[in-house]
């Protein structure tokens, strides 16, 4: 019998209200960004399925293997010789030992369990079990590690734990005509920092597919983009949301006065040379396509009110190239950005803790965060991510 799906522990009246019509609707209720409980559930149902853990290029020659967190469990990834990405549960058919620990790396030309010595093809199968020859009826074919579903996109990497969350084609429906262009898999990171955040991952998302709260917080940011310029894209067959910026006439870039020490991303029409996409796939990747370079936001859940972010800065090989080239006129633009926009969700976090919070209405500058919201309060009721045009707004 197939398992039964189990809703989000919230409350069906809050989940209507999310859903209502633009301009009625409610935020999520504050429960589903402090509740260990709903976060349990999260971790169950949201970062089962397709999430990114990560960019191929971190683990691109034969042999390189990594333990990489995903929701509340680790994946063992590894780039065979025949330069396949694979993906394994990061536990030894053995005693179930960790083939390697969270985070961490090693090239090899097998797998091997560092507790028995256990020893693995880099396609998963077991080789090697020291002492088990004639034993009983032991059959090393019987014990291979367990595949897991993993999948490159433009650069990224893609697990779904649960392999029952269809094509990652998909979930990603309808960005290929937003990222395909800027061709992220040709770039090359030339910067990360790493964040831990005493907010919940869901209020994250909501922050960056906004500009209502810049000419706030973010004075930098409005000398080179107008907070008032573009718009949000209707909601798409994927499980995603974004929207974009103008530049302002004088800025070449995102930066702290608008230079630019790069190039521009080959390829690329007027149109986009003179705007800031921002797309977030859920549950956990951000991406913010500049005309000179993108910059991704990668998030780790590690409790309701905690999130690990890696920000990272990938920028065109003719860039990288130039001998007067520093990724710092990027990097330290958004490093300064983001830690505006970590006070802010770290202070929304301690609101909703408080015990006083009740969910707000939307402005019309919100309109992506409506998408997000309706988003996850469907995915909380077991429906289909993404919109469609025949669902009722309380189904």
């Amino acid at each position: 019998m197939a398992n039964q799906f189990t809703p989000a522990p919230l409350s069906q009246a809050d989940l209507d209200r999310a859903l209502a019509p633009f301009g009625e609707s409610r935020m999520l209720p504050p429960a589903a960004y402090t509740s260990q409980e709903v976060f349990d559930w999260e971790m169950t149902n949201f970062f089962r399925g397709w999430q990114c853990v990560g960019r191929g290029d971190d683990i691109a020659e034969a042999g390189m293997q990594r333990a990489e967190r995903v929701g509340d469990t680790t994946v063992l990834l590894v780039r065979g010789q025949d330069h396949v990405l694979r993906a394994f549960a990061n536990t030894c058919r053995h005693r179930g030992h960790e083939i390697l620990p969270c985070g961490g790396s090693t090239t090899a030309r097998a797998i091997t369990c560092p507790y028995h010595s256990w020893s693995y093809t880099l396609e998963g199968d077991l080789f090697s079990a020291a002492g088990y020859a004639g034993f009983g009826d032991f059959d090393m074919a019987d014990f291979p590690l367990r595949p897991i579903a993993v999948q490159e996109w433009h650069g990224w990497i893609f697990l779904d734990l649960s392999g029952l969350a269809g094509p990652l084609s998909q979930h990603v429906a309808g960005l290929e005509e937003r990222v395909g262009q800027y061709v992220p898999e040709s770039l090359t990171v030339m910067g990360r920092h790493e964040y831990v955040l005493e907010a919940n991952w869901k209020i994250i998302i909501e922050n960056y597919q906004e500009c209502y709260h810049c000419t706030s917080i973010h004075p930098e940011l409005c000398q080179v983009s107008a907070p008032e310029s573009g718009e949000n894209w209707a909601p798409s067959a994927g499980a995603w949301v974004g929207g974009w910026q103008d530049l302002r006439p004088h800025a070449v870039t995102m930066s702290l006065d608008g230079h630019s020490d790069g190039v521009f991303i080959p390829g690329l029409n007027d149109i986009e040379q003179r705007r800031i996409d921002y797309i977030g796939v859920f549950p956990n990747l951000l991406i913010s396509l500049h005309p000179d370079y993108v910059m991704t936001h990668r998030m780790v859940p590690l409790g309701p009110g905690k999130t690990w972010v890696e920000c990272s800065w990938a920028f065109p090989a003719e860039a990288v190239a130039l001998p007067t080239f520093d990724p710092a006129y990027a990097v330290d633009f958004w490093d300064i950005t983001n830690r505006e926009d970590w006070a802010a969700c770290e202070s929304v976090q301690r609101g909703l803790e408080s015990g006083m919070a009740q969910a707000g209405p939307l402005s019309p500058e919100e309109d992506a965060i409506y998408q997000f919201v309706t988003m996850v309060a469907r995915g909380y009721r077991g429906l289909p991510l993404a919109a469609t045009s025949t669902e009722s707004a309380t189904a």
